[in-house]
């Protein structure tokens, strides 16, 4: 494989990285907007109370964090290089697959319909972002 070739499958990965990021994070974006027009979850919220969690400033910043690890995944997976990106995309898809999962368990109440469609849609492609990073073969390994 000459080396303008392995770099074009290293680019081309990386693009589809950064917008699997893009898909999963306009999902987690748009739940959070219906989230916002359910009255139920808004009673919730305003309550401070939500299932079982405390809407406490530690929680809240807990959830921006996790929000902007994904953001930031559709910048890194771009610039990183190859073992940093990898790791970065199956760590970071890890922790988003598990907030996902758990969110539909650990609250203490059922999810609502809504909530479960854009959970079966976050949770194959974070699977997915884990599964295409871990196959990702290493370019040194490759043959010139």
């Amino acid at each position: 494989m000459n080396t303008s070739r392995k770099t074009f499958e290293i680019k081309d990965r990386k693009v589809i990285l950064s917008t699997l990021w893009i898909f999963a994070v306009l999902n987690y974006l748009y739940a959070d907007v219906f989230g916002g027009k359910d009255p139920e979850a808004v009673k919730q919220l305003i309550s401070g109370t939500v299932g079982s969690i405390q809407m406490t400033e530690g929680f809240l910043l807990g959830a921006a964090i996790l929000m902007e690890t994904s953001i930031a995944m559709v910048l890194l997976s771009r610039v990183l290089k190859y073992g940093a990106n990898r790791w970065a995309n199956i760590i970071v898809g890890i922790i988003n697959t598990a907030a996902v999962s758990l969110s539909l368990f650990a609250t203490g109440i059922t999810p609502t319909l809504y909530y479960m469609f854009f959970a079966a849609i976050e949770i194959p492609c974070t699977l997915f972002i884990i599964w295409y990073a871990w196959k990702w073969p290493n370019p040194e390994d490759q043959p010139k």
